[in-house]
């Protein structure tokens, strides 16, 4: 059973504070929608829980997940921009965040095929539709499982099929135990 648990998060971006005293608590198979305006601190809550932001205050943990790694070597941080190599085909960019991320080249084409792009595997990233770029950095979710996915809107260019896909990946994900913190502007 996987608890994560946040208090007193404060968030400090040059001069300014972005928010003060946030409290979270999730357990396994639960997600949180941060919804709001944009600049109200959404993608740097999702930061700083993935360890990329310090908080000025307050302090986040993982329990029940792998002692021995940190929560942000235990937790998926999916940007707004997609992290390619235009150059690499689609199968070559999944396969080189695999070995980054510690994963399994043997499951890169069943993420490419959850994901819709098992066709288009020897692609050139540089040919894809923002779209399927989309899709292709959200394959990285399936590749190299990790409890804790923080997704920064996550249907960011994602047609209807691509949406659907998504919501199927994330009930996956919850039915398994992980835990979902999504940063959105849609349902």
């Amino acid at each position: 059973m996987l608890r994560l648990c946040a208090s007193g998060l404060s968030c400090v971006r040059g001069a300014r504070s972005i928010f003060d005293g946030i409290n979270l608590e999730l357990s396994s198979g639960e997600a949180l929608a941060l919804v709001g305006p944009n600049g109200s601190g959404k993608s740097s809550l999702l930061r700083l829980i993935g360890g990329l932001l310090r908080p000025a205050a307050g302090w986040i943990e993982l329990a029940g997940g792998a002692a021995e790694q940190t929560l942000a070597e235990q937790a998926h941080y999916q940007a707004h921009q997609d992290a390619l190599k235009p150059s690499l085909t689609v199968t070559e960019n999944l396969r080189f965040w695999a070995g980054y991320l510690g994963g399994d080249a043997a499951a890169v084409p069943a993420a490419l095929a959850a994901v819709g792009l098992g066709g288009l595997a020897d692609l050139p990233a540089a040919y894809l539709s923002a779209g399927q770029r989309r899709r292709l950095s959200l394959a990285r979710l399936i590749a190299v499982p990790r409890p804790l996915w923080l997704l920064d809107e996550p249907t960011s260019a994602l047609d209807a099929a691509g949406q659907e896909r998504l919501a199927e990946l994330m009930h996956q994900h919850l039915s398994g135990g992980g835990l979902i913190i999504a940063a959105t502007h849609g349902p």
